[in-house]
């Protein structure tokens, strides 16, 4: 059943709105967030009073002008509290330390076995990488106001399970239980795919455009989707699974159990089995572990190795016709590329993809159509889910974000 849109999730989302600009514009007085966000002078000063008085928000110097009355500019607080951000994939687990104005203070990475599926096992790998996190930032773990963790797969985030991982078969993991039974504070779990597209509106080509796809590749592939500046989640937080749309008819095997799918062309996995049929054997294929394949296809890239350009070639071919697909059906104006393969590979890709993509594109969505890499610094999925986690920080205050929070919390509980 699809939830009705109370006046308290508008409510919810008109903070959420403030907060934004603030990460946008920086430093603001009223009257500027008012105009930023089309929210009424009053709303916004309500809002601001509320954000005041729970410390999130601080004045940041007075401006006296001649004749009228002082304007206070506000700014986050970045001292109230700290947060981890956790992207989970496959072979890793990578943690960001930030802090409530999501500035970067500390990192900490833990590799897993992608043969090994055992949830405590990632479960524990994540517990390190927290830990790590945290102790490269010299902090004290009561200041850690909440933990954002994505993990990969079907996730439903108000349950904090994940109820699909088909790399690792899980079915109804419920991750958030597990951690918090650990972690001495409250964790958020969502989706990758919805993380980058809320870092890539708050902090990358969101400033530029309010429609886009956010295209993640690694060991999986999948879109993150935003129309009109709202992200898209669909009924069962399931929307944006590009990668599991159809590429070939009776095509390749993919691990979620269909022929043909998206996945099994331009996955890490993919690229090993193109680059099989066009070389069986080639010296790149005796890298096991993905990550260190991608970073071998992409070495022999930069020395002109003809298979690896071959496969560069291919990979791009299969990629331009995926988003064709993707490109005619939403009509959105930015596809931005993230994830670890995008980044080893966007130099050799990025480029083919665009002239290949004529090809694919209905003329009506080509004219508007920008390809590019992300713009976002640092992991975007870390970032997105600390952000995820703010939100869910806002809620225990009393300050709820968007509809799907959990109920509220003596704040004393998490200072």
């Amino acid at each position: 059943m699809v939830a009705r849109h109370t006046a308290r999730d508008l409510r919810s989302e008109n903070r959420f709105k403030v907060l934004h600009a603030l990460f946008e514009l920086g430093p603001s007085t009223r009257q500027e967030l008012a105009r930023h966000t089309e929210l009424s002078a009053a709303t916004v000063a309500t809002l601001v009073t509320e954000f005041l008085s729970e410390g999130v928000l601080r004045i940041s110097n007075v401006e006296r002008n001649t004749g009228g009355r002082p304007q206070e500019r506000l700014t986050i607080d970045p001292e109230r509290g700290r947060i981890v951000g956790v992207d989970v994939a496959e072979t890793y687990v990578d943690a960001t330390l930030y802090d409530l104005g999501l500035g970067v203070l500390g990192h900490g990475e833990v590799a897993l076995d992608e043969d090994e599926n055992d949830p405590a096992y990632v479960i524990d790998g994540i517990v390190r990488a927290v830990g790590a996190a945290v102790g490269a930032g010299d902090l004290d773990r009561e200041r850690v106001i909440g933990v954002g963790v994505s993990m990969p797969g079907h996730v439903h985030p108000d349950a904090g399970v994940s109820v699909f991982a088909p790399n690792w078969d899980w079915h109804d993991v419920p991750v958030e239980k597990m951690l918090e039974e650990i972690l001495p504070v409250p964790v958020y779990v969502d989706n990758p795919l919805k993380a980058v597209v809320l870092s890539e509106l708050w902090f990358g080509v969101g400033t530029v455009v309010d429609s886009m796809a956010v295209v993640n590749l690694g060991t999986g592939v999948g879109a993150g989707i935003a129309i009109d500046g709202s992200l898209i989640r669909g009924t069962t937080n399931n929307a944006g699974e590009w990668g599991h749309t159809l590429l070939q008819l009776d095509g390749r095997q993919c691990r979620c159990g269909r022929r043909g799918c998206v996945e099994a062309y331009v996955g890490a996995p993919g690229l090993r089995t193109t680059l099989t049929e066009i070389d069986p054997e080639h010296p790149t294929l005796g890298q096991s572990r993905q990550r260190d394949f991608v970073v071998a296809v992409a070495e022999g890239l930069a020395a002109e190795d003809p298979a690896l350009s071959a496969l560069a070639l291919r990979t791009s071919r299969y990629l331009a016709a995926a988003l064709g697909d993707l490109v005619n059906l939403l009509n959105v104006p930015h596809v931005t590329l993230t994830g670890w393969a995008s980044e080893a590979l966007a130099e050799w890709l990025v480029p083919a993809v665009r002239e290949e993509l004529p090809r694919h594109v209905m003329p009506g969505s080509l004219s508007s159509l920008t390809v590019e890499p992300s713009r976002v610094s640092g992991n975007a999925v870390a970032l997105g889910m600390a952000a995820f986690t703010l939100q869910q920080f806002l809620d225990r205050l009393g300050l709820a974000g968007p509809a799907g929070t959990r109920p509220r919390q003596d704040p004393e509980q998490v200072n």
